[in-house]
């Protein structure tokens, strides 16, 4: 196993898996939920929690955690507050990521590669990367599962969920955190302006096939994973960058899902 893990292109692939495992289960949710924006407010603090964790020594997932989870209770906190929720998420969204920018810029004596951090540095994947990625994939993973059908619940029907003693800020929290870990353990491998692609392109093109919420998940999944192998192979042979390459896969399973489901609705 040492020896498979010395091959750049093995650790790459174990990430992008890694990573869209994680990301599949709360692509579906995004999607049910349309929160669409949010995931991308989240992913855009991320900026700013590299720079945060550069400025206090921080690890990068531990500054990109704080910073989303940051992000996540903001806008709960704003939400409902004199303004609607597309404005705060637009104005935290960029807010954060320009702040991040600045923030990098003020760091003395560390050379930041800032374009790895937006699109992505898969390739650059190490063995603690991978600990970080395959940990955060397994908690996120386990919080999915423990709490699948009361997360269902709140989505589908808050009312219900009430009724049936779920109470939905809670699963709301917990959905959030998830979502947080997923961006800490994304940036490396997919960059901070293309972590909301991979988490609502495969839920979306998934939608089609699924029968159920359970199947939508796992066919997330497997295209999660066959976009982030599929993009990473074909940047490899095709030397384009990798981040962009994956979500340029998952885009393409989009649009042939709809196309398939296109011609399911046209009249005969």
């Amino acid at each position: 196993m040492t020896g498979l893990l010395d091959d750049f292109m093995t650790r790459a692939a174990l990430a992008g898996v890694g990573t869209a495992l994680a990301a599949a289960p709360l692509g579906c949710f995004i999607v049910w939920r349309r929160m669409a924006y949010f995931g991308d407010a989240v992913a855009h603090a991320a900026v700013l929690g590299v720079a945060l964790a550069f400025g206090f020594s921080l690890s990068i997932f531990v500054g990109t955690l704080v910073a989303a989870l940051a992000m996540a209770l903001s806008v709960s906190a704003l939400s409902g507050r004199g303004h609607g929720v597309d404005t705060i998420l637009g104005v935290l969204a960029h807010g954060a990521l320009a702040a991040g920018l600045v923030a990098v810029s003020f760091i003395e004596g560390v050379r930041i590669d800032l374009e790895a951090f937006l699109f992505g540095d898969i390739l650059a994947v190490g063995r603690d990367d991978l600990v970080v990625i395959w940990g955060g994939a397994i908690a996120v993973l386990a919080v999915v599962f423990w709490r699948w059908s009361a997360m269902l619940t709140a989505t589908l029907n808050p009312d219900l969920a009430f009724a049936a003693g779920i109470d939905p800020r809670r699963e709301d929290r917990l959905l959030t955190l998830a979502l947080a870990i997923v961006v800490a353990v994304a940036i490396k491998v997919i960059g901070a302006l293309l972590i909301t692609a991979m988490l609502i392109i495969p839920a979306a093109a998934a939608r089609v096939f699924a029968g159920t919420p359970e199947r939508m998940a796992v066919i997330a999944a497997g295209i999660g994973c066959t976009s982030a192998l599929g993009g990473l192979y074909g940047a490899y042979y095709l030397d384009t960058p990798a981040g962009p390459s994956i979500v340029v896969v998952a885009a393409l399973f989009f649009v042939c899902a709809s196309l398939i489901d296109l011609a399911r609705r046209a009249p005969r």
